[in-house]
C-alpha cells in the first residue's frame, strides 16, 4: 500500500480536497482507503444502542456488522495513541491510502493552504510537503495546483506515487 497526505491547518479544505479527489481516484481503477486523524475525542455509535452497551460495559473491541459495511470498534482504556503504521496495519489492501492530519508523519503530503485561515504555510517546516492545493501566489518552487482542480490532483498523486490507471 502507498500512503500520501493531506496536510493543512483546521479549516483550510482537506476533507473537501478528499471528498471529490477520492472519486477522481477510484475513477482511475484505483482502490483507495482513508485513514483520518482527529485531534479531539469522536464516537461513531450512540448512547442507548447495543454497541455502545457493550463498550460501556467493558468490551475492548465491538464489531459491527450489516449487509452494506461492517466496523469495528477498539477501545484503546490504557493503551497509548497507535502510531500510523499500525492502523495502516488493520487496513484491507488496497492500491492507495490518503491520510488526513498526521502532519509529522514523514510521507509525502500536499499540504492545501488558504491565507485567509491567517496561518502561515506548513511548506517551508515540513521537508515531506511535495506541492501545494492553493488559489494564493505563494513563493515556492514546489508545484502549485488549484483547490478546485481535482483532475490535476488526482494526476500530481498518481505520478508521485507511481500508480498506474486500471481499467474499471
Amino acid at each position: 500500500m502507498k500512503v500520501f497526505g493531506i496536510a493543512g491547518y483546521s479549516g483550510s479544505g482537506k476533507t473537501t480536497l478528499l471528498e471529490k479527489l477520492i472519486p477522481q481516484l477510484t475513477a482511475r481503477g484505483l482502490k483507495v482507503s482513508v485513514i483520518k486523524h482527529a485531534h479531539h475525542g469522536f464516537d461513531i455509535d450512540r448512547p442507548g444502542k447495543d454497541s455502545y452497551r457493550h463498550r460501556e460495559a467493558g468490551a475492548n473491541e465491538v464489531l459491527l456488522s450489516c449487509g452494506d459495511r461492517w466496523a469495528l470498534m477498539h477501545e484503546r482504556r490504557d493503551e497509548p495513541e497507535p502510531t500510523l503504521a499500525e492502523l495502516l496495519g488493520h487496513l484491507s489492501p488496497c492500491d492507495l491510502v490518503l491520510i488526513e492530519g498526521f502532519k509529522q508523519e514523514p510521507v509525502p503530503k500536499l499540504e492545501v493552504y488558504r491565507p485567509e485561515n491567517g496561518k502561515p504555510p506548513l511548506f517551508s517546516e515540513r521537508p515531506d510537503i511535495v506541492a501545494i492545493a492553493t488559489d494564493a501566489d505563494l513563493a515556492t518552487d514546489l508545484p502549485k495546483l488549484p483547490l478546485s482542480d481535482y483532475a490535476a490532483i488526482a494526476d500530481f498523486v498518481m505520478n508521485t506515487m507511481q500508480l498506474q490507471e486500471r481499467p474499471c
